[in-house]
């Protein structure tokens, strides 16, 4: 899936959950979840849940412990949509 596409299907996924909208607006792969977001680990889990619902996938537990980033979440979702 092409980059950009990617990176906009996650920032939709993940705008509900944000609670620094700056860093929102210049989301891109170097942004983490956590420490530029500011999601909680409890909306993590739900950001996670809706990015298995958008892409068709499922991501494992090991998946999900390293998905703290957008560029983490491209590389599981290219992965994961390449192995369907």
């Amino acid at each position: 899936m092409e980059k950009e596409i990617l990176i906009a299907k996650l920032k939709t996924i993940v705008k509900p959950y944000i609670q620094d909208e700056e860093a929102f607006n210049n989301l891109s792969e170097d942004t983490d979840f956590i420490n530029d977001l500011k999601i909680n680990s409890a909306n993590l889990v739900d950001v996670i849940l809706d990015v298995e619902d958008e892409f068709d996938i499922r991501i494992e537990n090991e998946d999900m412990e390293k998905m703290v980033s957008v560029k983490a979440a491209m590389e599981i979702v290219n992965e994961k949509t390449a192995a369907k």
